[in-house]
């Protein structure tokens, strides 16, 4: 529409047609059909009403004296090897890295971890660092996972001054086993039973389930990445450092729930209200909210990549062959998720014998 840019129409699910006023990324603000006689008068109070875009503060930079820790922290976060991360990446080791650097040294204390001399860093006082976030085992571990990152980066860049790693001095928190719940065969039909065939959700989990994929590159999905019945992708986790390329049957019951739902995109075939491709996080939220629809609030989309490389186990299938369909790059991953499956296989293999005696 020429006299009333930024009006944006779009169907529903319903057949229904909406306009809307939005200009860039702003808000989406709801207006008449463009023959009421009233949607001038609208649309002029919606643009007045457009809030001005926030300004994102900038990346906070340690104003700190060579040779600290801080400025280990700031040398490596301004690195070339920093810089050929993702994004994603740099913003999670960037965020850990400033917010450690900000600790005071001690509570009340007015100085900062940033502000010691790297060869005054004890380990009395990294082990401070750790247990500051001791209530959250895995975000400590990550702490002292980046400050080694830093240190590394550091005895190569900066031989002179960084002559040592003392993060590998510092043991790990224990973490409670079992992560993510691993959907039960009665959950996935839980769900399935709230949201046929031909809703989105139920696209969304028969993506998750019969791909074994992360959330990620489910969000990918779509005809482009179709030949000859399979799904040709490069994994999204690690694709710039240590790409994985993957090859998946589709399934028949994975087609059918294709086929069978009416609102799929030409790109990708989950699509958020506005046809746009979700995020990772996006898709992770909207996912929360079905399970949450399906009285499964103890589930998660992770939840159902764990759950189909146990099923693959209690199947019989070795290690590799998971790794095939999951694209761990170590057994040890596929280990972590199929410990309890297989022990599950042996136990039965125990009994059968027994049984025969």
């Amino acid at each position: 529409m020429k006299d009333f840019p930024h009006v944006r129409r779009e169907t529903d699910r319903h057949g229904r047609v909406r306009y809307y006023y939005r200009k860039g990324d702003g808000p989406r603000i709801a207006l008449p059909d463009p023959s009421a006689p009233d949607f001038a008068e609208r649309y002029a109070a919606a643009a007045a009403a457009e809030p001005k875009p926030k300004r994102r503060p900038a990346p906070a930079v340690l104003r700190v004296e060579k040779g600290t820790l801080g400025w280990l922290c700031q040398a490596y976060l301004n690195s070339v090897e920093f810089q050929m991360l993702n994004k994603d990446t740099q913003r999670h080791r960037r965020g850990l890295l400033e917010e450690a650097m900000r600790e005071p040294i001690a509570p009340g204390s007015d100085r900062t971890f940033a502000e010691i001399p790297i060869d005054q860093l004890t380990y009395k006082a990294l082990r401070v660092l750790r247990d500051r976030k001791a209530k959250f085992p895995n975000a400590a571990n990550n702490r002292m996972k980046c400050l080694g990152y830093a240190f590394k980066w550091g005895m190569d860049a900066e031989p002179d001054i960084v002559t040592r790693n003392p993060i590998r001095d510092v043991p790990k928190l224990k973490v409670r086993k079992g992560g993510h719940h691993s959907w039960t065969i009665e959950e996935v039909e839980q769900f399935e039973r709230r949201h046929p065939v031909g809703t989105k959700a139920r696209l969304a989990m028969a993506l998750l389930l019969y791909t074994g994929q992360r959330r990620s590159d489910v969000v990918r999905f779509g005809p482009p990445m179709v030949r000859d019945g399979w799904l040709y992708f490069t994994q999204w986790k690690n694709r710039e450092r240590n790409p994985v390329d993957m090859a998946i049957p589709i399934l028949p019951a994975l087609k059918e729930v294709i086929d069978a739902t009416p609102v799929v995109g030409s790109q990708t075939w989950l699509v958020t209200h506005r046809g746009e491709p979700y995020t990772a996080k996006g898709f992770g939220i909207r996912f929360r909210n079905w399970c949450d629809q399906a009285g499964l609030r103890h589930c998660s989309a992770h939840g159902l990549r764990k759950a189909i490389a146990a099923r693959l186990a209690e199947l019989g299938c070795s290690d590799h062959e998971i790794m095939a369909i999951t694209g761990h790059r170590s057994l040890a991953e596929v280990q972590r998720y199929t410990e309890g499956a297989r022990r599950k296989v042996m136990a039965e293999a125990v009994a059968f014998r027994l049984r025969r005696q």
